[in-house]
């Protein structure tokens, strides 16, 4: 154990999981060729979960906009079974949102939260399995944060055989 300046013990610093995964996910050494398919689509796979490492963290650093219901409380929706809070990137995403909805008329009030403050914080909070929906609706599909080891808290986590 390592002290600080003033004698008093310093606490380890602790790896978040996302470097734990990009580590893991690294590139094949350039003395391994991907030559083999396994091989190959192993390569894909690390990449995917470098990619995915990369955008979970800009989201967790990003001010997202959250409609509010006619309680005040963070709209969601359900689907089989997993309750998402649908956040959108800007205004314009909510609008197409709201116009593939049908409710372009209507007015959408919205609060600007952290995405971090809502994957550790308003999900653990729903009751049964919850994750976030970004820009449903949008062109490309949007981008779905489940409730994963990860990505949310591991006590709101489906995977880990815990009940909530």
């Amino acid at each position: 154990m390592t002290t600080g300046e003033d004698g008093t013990p310093k606490q380890p610093l602790r790896r978040s999981r996302l470097e734990d995964l990009a580590e893991l996910s690294g590139p094949l050494p350039a003395s391994v060729p991907a030559t083999t398919p396994v091989e190959a689509e192993a390569e894909q796979l690390r990449s995917a979960r470098r990619e995915f490492a990369v955008l979970l963290g800009e989201f967790r650093r990003t001010a997202v906009l959250v409609p509010l219901d006619d309680n005040g409380d963070l709209w969601s929706a359900e689907q089989n079974g997993v309750r998402w809070i649908c956040a959108f990137s800007d205004e314009d995403a909510l609008a197409r949102f709201a116009r593939a909805r049908g409710d372009a008329e209507r007015e959408w009030t919205y609060q600007a939260v952290l995405g971090a403050r809502l994957l550790d914080v308003m999900v653990p909070l729903l009751p049964g399995p919850a994750g976030v929906a970004l820009d449903a609706g949008s062109e490309d599909g949007g981008m779905l944060f489940p409730p994963v080891a990860g990505i949310v808290p591991d006590a709101a986590a489906v995977d880990l055989g815990g009940t909530r």
